[in-house]
């Protein structure tokens, strides 16, 4: 059962998600820290109470590609509740506050709330998704086509890019070292404007090409 320090943070949550949290462990967790590791074998469930999640993937150069960025409200893991391995890792972008749950306590969870298998079946088909649009874009778009993607749907609203070079890297499966060219020449060209570390103004449409 999670502490009473989780009382107020966990009213946040959606009813559905506070009772399966009733079934799981709560712990505390600082910035950096791997809870899931692509290809091992695991049956747990982590569900965010606040902070930061990011699901990525990385290859033996160190490179990385971001699918996910998870906030309070939501869960990882899902993938590998059927016994076969992690499709991805999971590391704590900030200090977190989770709430663990095992593979036999969702589906006790499930036997007496039978409706939050379908929730849990849309979550696995939208991230599904997701995925293969990452994966279409990646092999349809170069580098730039990306970023204008990224910062097209980032930058909607008269919201800005909060992201890090390396952060962008990440998400766009490229080196950093690209993405500071590419940002620097949107910067001259009177595109970007960063407003502070990390973070990016759009001042006009990106062209289509560049």
């Amino acid at each position: 059962m999670p502490d009473d320090a989780l009382d107020t943070e966990l009213l946040a949550l959606p009813p559905s998600l506070r009772l399966l949290a009733a079934r799981g462990m709560a712990r505390s967790y600082r910035k950096g820290i791997v809870l899931i590791e692509e290809g091992s074998v695991g049956d747990n469930l982590y569900l965010i109470v606040t902070g930061t999640l990011r699901a990525f993937s990385s290859d033996a150069r160190g490179r990385e590609i971001t699918y996910g960025v998870y906030g309070p409200g939501e869960y990882v893991g899902e993938m590998s509740l059927d016994g076969g391995p992690r499709s991805a890792s999971v590391i704590t972008e900030e200090g977190s506050r989770l709430v663990m749950v095992t593979r036999a306590s969702l589906l006790t969870h499930i036997s007496e709330h039978p409706e939050f298998a379908f929730e849990l079946l849309t979550k696995v088909i939208r991230r599904a998704r997701a995925a293969t649009l990452s994966t279409k874009q990646l092999a349809l778009n170069d580098v730039y086509g990306r970023l204008k993607n990224l910062v097209d749907e980032s930058t909607g609203d008269g919201r800005h890019l909060e992201l890090t070079h390396q952060g962008m890297a990440q998400r766009l499966g490229c080196s950093r070292e690209m993405v500071s060219k590419l940002v620097k020449d949107l910067e001259l060209g009177g595109y970007l404007k960063r407003v502070a570390a990390g973070e990016y103004q759009r001042l006009k449409t990106l062209p289509a090409r560049w």
